[in-house]
């Protein structure tokens, strides 16, 4: 496949839930020709209470978020950031879910880009565990800094160069994988190919 016009993006957040819970930290990278053009990375203000284990898993606290930009602004930038770029995640149903939600409270819409999820490539590709930083380890990523957005959307833009050097990710695209036992997410792009996944243990 060729990866040009592609948008990776991450999100560090209040919580699991995205229609309740909200987007505390946003990174993306906009990438062409294989090769990252641009990045976007913002903390986002929060005024409710940071869960101590989002800021062990995170380091932020919610001090720390007291001066990111407002919820709004922080994703009027990123929606003219991904533009029509296909959007890619590691755990995409998470991150989608949270990048809908979000811009239906901001612009009444949702979003209709197409998207890749490294998550659901490596679970067919790879034996179980299949986190980022795991996955990344198998592929000979460098990961600094995991749980923190940057960090996180520059090792799967890296994961998928060689995810797609192995084999084309092209079939991979709309295709969103769960676990038969949680079922599909509670919200899911209306495009996406929902596919149980089989879990294989080495």
């Amino acid at each position: 496949m060729d990866l040009s016009d592609i948008t990776v993006l991450d999100f560090e957040t209040s919580g699991l839930n995205p229609a309740r819970d909200r987007i505390i930290e946003i990174a993306a990278v906009r990438c062409h020709e294989g090769q990252i053009v641009s990045r976007y990375s913002t903390l986002v203000r929060f005024e409710g209470f940071i869960p101590p284990k989002v800021t062990e898993l995170t380091g932020l606290s919610s001090a720390d978020l007291e001066n990111g930009l407002d919820e709004e602004t922080a994703m009027r930038i990123l929606n003219r950031f991904i533009g029509s770029n296909v959007i890619v995640a590691h755990n995409a149903a998470f991150d989608l879910g949270f990048l809908h939600y979000a811009l239906m409270r901001h612009a009444g819409r949702s979003f209709s880009n197409r998207f890749l999820d490294t998550l659901t490539i490596c679970r067919d590709r790879q034996p179980y565990p299949h986190n980022l930083g795991e996955m990344c380890k198998r592929y000979g990523v460098e990961l600094d800094g995991a749980h923190r957005a940057l960090a996180d959307v520059e090792g799967c833009w890296e994961l998928l160069r060689k995810l797609n050097e192995e084999s084309s990710v092209e079939p991979y695209v709309n295709r969103l994988g769960y676990l038969p036992k949680y079922g599909p997410p509670a919200w899911y792009p209306p495009q996406a190919e929902l596919q149980a996944a089989t879990i294989r243990y080495a």
